[in-house]
C-alpha cells in the first residue's frame, strides 16, 4: 500500500460546483465498482462530540448511501470502518485510539476493510502524525476541512493507496450534498461553521477554521426539504449561532434568520445551539419571546463564575454581565428553560474560584448542566498555564458541583408533576418497548403510556405533538401518560 497525503491550502469560501460535479463523479464510479459485488457493502460510521460532528456524519452517510453501501450499525460485518472524531476531550481521543487498535486483527481478517478517520482530532498534526505512524492499517484520514472531498478520497482508498488529507485550510461552505438524517421528528441543520472566539481552553478554532455562514438561502431550502420529509422540529447549528450572518454581504443576523425559518409550513418546532453570552442581543431575546415556534429553551454556557478565571479563559464577559443577561431573557420568557456547560479544574482555577461557580449555580438554578474537567488540548494558551488545584481537588469540587446540580435539576423537574405537557413524539423508549418518549417544548425528556392504546402503534405517534399529563419526575426525565 502507498501513501498519499493531499495537501491544500485556502481561504474561506464557496466550493464551486465544477468542484462538486467533480466529487459525484467520484461517487458515480465507486457505485459502479460497488455494483459488480455479489452482496450490498456495508458502512459503519460513529460518531464522537458534538451536534455539529452528527450533522458531518449524516453528510458521510449521504454520500456513502449514494455510492451504494448500506449503512450499519454493527461493526462486525462491516467492509467500510470510520470514526468521526471529536477533539474537545481526551476521554474521546483515548476511546478513538482504542477503537483502531481493536481493529488492527480485523483488518488482519478482512484485509479489503476499509478503515477511516476524519473530524476534528485529525485537524491536530500530532494525533495525524500518531496514525500515520503508529496505526498502519488506518487506510484513510481526513480532517474536517475535506470532508466535501471524502468521495476522491475514498476512492484512492479503495485503490489501495494510503491517504492522508490533513492540511489545516480556513474551510469552506459546500451544498448540493445528499444527507441520510436520523429518522424524524428531529432535522439537525447548520447554519455557519467554525469559531471566531479562541477560548484560551478550547481547540476548536483550530480544528474547524474561523467563522463562516451559509447562506440565507441555503438554509431555508434546506428547512423546507426537511419539512417536505417529515420533520416536524429543527434544531439550527453553530458553535457561536449568534454571530450568523457576520461573514455575509447580506448582513442577515440571526435573529433576522430566525424568523424566516419560522415561516417554514410543517416546521413546529426550532431549537438552536450554542449561543455565546458575548453575544446574545436584545432582538434575539425578543424574537425568541414574540415567536411561537422558537423552543422555551436556551443554551448559554458561563464555564466558570468567577471572573478572574473568565478573563484567563478569555470568554469576553464578567459574571455581572452574563447574569444580566439572563435576567433579559427570563423578563421576556418567564418559563425558558435554561441550560449551560462548566469547566471544573481550569489551570488558574482556586478553590475560592470554584465555589463563586457554585455560588451562580444556586442563584441561577439552572434546569440542567453539562460539566466537565478541564481536560488539556495541545496548541491552545491554556494548555502552558501551570495547574493551582491538584487532581484530587479538581475531582472533589467535581463531585460537590453535580450533587448540588442533582438537587436544583430533581426540585425543578418536581414542579411539572401533575400539570399536562405538550411532547412531540420520538419513538419508542430505550429501555421499554411498551413506553413512548419524547420532548416537551423545554426540551424535557418524557417518557409516557398510552393510557387509551394498549397495542401502541409508531405510525400513529411518532412526529406528533401529544397531551401527557406528567404522574412522576426523576433527577433527569418526566414520566406521565396520555390524557384520554
Amino acid at each position: 500500500m502507498t501513501d498519499k497525503t493531499i495537501n491544500k491550502a485556502g481561504s474561506v469560501r464557496r466550493v464551486t460546483e465544477a468542484e462538486m460535479a467533480e466529487q459525484r463523479d467520484y461517487i458515480s464510479r465507486i457505485r459502479a465498482i460497488l455494483a459488480q459485488r455479489n452482496d450490498k457493502p456495508k458502512a459503519f460510521v460513529e460518531t464522537y462530540g458534538c451536534q455539529q460532528n452528527s450533522s458531518d456524519s449524516e453528510k458521510i452517510k449521504g454520500m456513502l448511501s449514494d455510492m451504494g453501501y448500506e449503512i450499519t450499525d454493527e461493526i462486525d460485518g462491516a467492509d467500510l470502518v470510520l470514526y468521526n472524531t471529536c477533539a474537545v476531550r481526551e476521554n474521546a481521543e483515548l476511546r478513538v485510539f482504542g477503537n483502531l487498535g481493536a481493529l488492527k486483527h480485523k483488518k488482519r481478517r478482512n484485509p479489503d476493510m476499509i478503515i477511516g478517520v476524519c473530524g476534528c482530532m485529525m485537524q491536530q498534526e500530532h494525533i495525524a502524525n500518531t496514525i500515520k505512524t503508529k496505526y498502519k492499517h488506518v487506510d484513510m484520514v481526513f480532517g474536517t476541512h475535506a470532508l466535501y472531498r471524502f468521495p476522491q478520497i475514498l476512492d484512492e482508498a479503495l485503490k489501495h493507496t494510503r491517504v492522508f488529507d490533513i492540511e489545516n485550510e480556513d474551510g469552506a461552505i459546500f451544498e448540493e450534498i445528499s444527507v441520510k438524517r436520523d429518522a424524524p421528528p428531529l432535522a439537525k441543520v447548520p447554519i455557519m461553521y467554525g469559531c471566531n472566539n479562541f477560548c484560551s481552553y478550547c481547540v476548536v478554532p483550530y480544528v474547524r477554521g474561523r467563522e463562516r455562514s451559509r447562506s440565507a438561502e441555503d438554509i431555508l431550502a434546506e428547512c423546507r426539504r426537511v419539512a417536505d420529509e417529515g420533520y416536524k422540529e429543527i434544531m439550527l447549528l453553530g458553535q457561536n449561532v449568534n454571530s450568523y450572518g457576520n461573514d455575509l454581504p447580506s448582513g442577515t443576523s440571526f435573529s433576522e434568520l430566525l424568523k424566516l425559518v419560522c415561516r417554514t409550513e410543517g416546521i413546529e418546532r426550532i431549537r438552536f445551539m450554542t449561543s455565546h453570552p458575548k453575544d446574545l442581543s436584545d432582538d434575539l431575546i425578543e424574537v425568541m419571546a414574540s415567536e411561537p415556534k422558537i423552543c422555551n429553551q436556551l443554551h448559554l454556557p458561563i464555564q466558570s463564575g468567577s471572573n478572574k478565571v473568565l478573563k484567563e479563559m478569555n470568554r469576553g464577559y464578567t459574571r455581572e454581565q452574563y447574569m444580566e443577561r439572563l435576567k433579559k431573557v427570563r423578563r421576556a420568557i418567564p418559563d425558558i428553560v435554561l441550560t449551560t456547560d462548566i469547566i471544573v479544574g481550569f489551570p488558574t482555577e482556586t478553590n475560592e474560584d470554584f465555589n463563586e461557580t457554585l455560588s451562580v449555580l444556586k442563584e441561577v438554578e439552572y434546569d440542567m448542566i453539562f460539566s466537565f474537567i478541564y481536560s488539556k488540548r495541545v496548541g491552545t494558551p491554556a494548555a502552558k498555564m501551570p495547574d493551582v488545584l491538584t487532581d484530587e481537588e479538581k475531582h472533589r469540587n467535581f463531585d460537590e458541583m453535580l450533587k448540588v446540580q442533582n438537587e436544583i435539576s430533581k426540585r425543578k423537574n418536581e414542579t411539572y408533576a401533575g400539570t399536562v405537557q405538550k411532547v412531540l413524539v420520538e419513538g419508542l423508549s430505550k429501555t421499554n418497548d411498551k413506553t413512548l418518549t419524547g420532548r416537551t417544548e423545554g426540551g424535557k425528556v418524557v417518557n409516557f403510556s398510552c393510557s387509551d392504546n394498549n397495542d401502541l402503534s409508531l405510525s400513529d405517534y411518532v412526529g406528533k405533538i401529544v397531551d401527557v399529563k406528567i404522574t412522576s419526575v426523576q433527577t433527569w426525565s418526566l414520566f406521565g401518560e396520555t390524557e384520554n
